[in-house]
């Protein structure tokens, strides 16, 4: 086990490094001068620009860049925003608490009540309810994320007035509620599709009939062996979907006005602030990586027949 672990850190490496890389590549080849965006229309002396650059460390070759940001990166240091000279780290510990509580909030949702209707389903494949959910996921697929937000909150916080139509409080979780159920709501349907085809295809295996040949309890059946089997798909799904929702909470963020990494990473897009936006990337795809190496070291827990050499 351990050497396994070793082995997939170092193979995190080269994958951190060419998707930063390419994150660094993309936002920095976009059209357009920060440092002179900063003025506006006012007139500016050249020599000050290119002071601020030499400053900042912009007027260095890319990939002399890249390497001081990758250094710094290592060091703690996720690089400083231009207009406000603040340093990127500050930015990005006050939005990822925000962040993180709405997407553990919309993952819980996403674990509890996807696993369940997608065990229910599976259980009554083939009738009424199974095909009613399958209309039911198909129709959370269809619909954009944009479009179940404006919706949600016209219909909860204007017609209803059952919520309130924009987070003013990030700490309180009845307040989560609406945009946590938003932005879990595609991950929602893809987990109950996934749970249903496992446990439908698992319960004609040989070892369930044998189970319940022996006069094993359904309970038994269906909670410890027929769910443990079936769980190894969705759990590689659910392992890649939090750093999903991390990223995908841009949009919802920006919807139900949530002060997180997606409003920060938004505001710095419209501001061609490159720093703020690669370093948030950095630490997504970090986010990425440790939960694929947590899903892989989970396998061996729900399936005894999966060894780490």
């Amino acid at each position: 086990m351990g050497r396994y672990v070793v082995r997939r850190l170092l193979q995190m490496i080269p994958v951190f490094i060419g998707s930063t890389l390419l994150i660094f590549l993309m936002m920095y080849s976009l059209p357009g001068d920060p440092v002179r965006a900063l003025y506006g229309e006012q007139a500016i002396d050249e020599a000050q620009i290119a002071q601020i650059k030499q400053d900042l460390g912009l007027d260095l070759p890319l990939w002399q860049q890249y390497w001081n940001y990758l250094t710094g990166l290592f060091q703690g240091d996720f690089g400083t925003q231009i207009a406000s000279g603040r340093p990127v780290g500050d930015i990005i510990s006050d939005a990822l608490p925000v962040t993180i509580r709405l997407a553990l909030f919309a993952f819980t949702f996403v674990v509890l009540v996807g696993i369940s209707l997608g065990v229910i389903a599976g259980l009554k494949a083939d009738t009424l309810l199974d095909r009613g959910m399958l209309v039911f996921t198909l129709l959370l697929i269809s619909v954009p994320s944009f479009v179940l937000g404006y919706g949600a909150q016209f219909v909860f916080a204007f017609k209803l007035d059952v919520a309130t139509p924009t987070v003013r409080n990030s700490e309180d979780f009845s307040e989560l509620l609406m945009p946590a159920i938003v932005l879990a709501a595609l991950s929602l349907a893809y987990v109950v599709r996934l749970t249903r085809t496992s446990i439908a295809e698992n319960l004609r295996s040989d070892y369930i009939r044998t189970a319940i040949a022996k006069g094993l309890p359904r309970r038994r059946v269906v909670g410890v062996h027929l769910l443990r089997n079936s769980l190894i798909p969705v759990v590689t799904f659910l392992g890649t979907d939090l750093g999903a929702l991390l990223s995908g909470a841009i949009v919802t963020e920006g919807i139900f006005n949530v002060q997180g990494i997606g409003d920060a990473v938004y505001e710095a897009l419209i501001q061609r602030e490159g720093s703020t936006v690669v370093g948030i990337a950095s630490l997504i795809v970090i986010i990425y990586l440790c939960a694929s190496l947590i899903v892989d070291l989970l396998y061996a827990v729900l399936d005894p027949r999966i060894r780490y050499a």
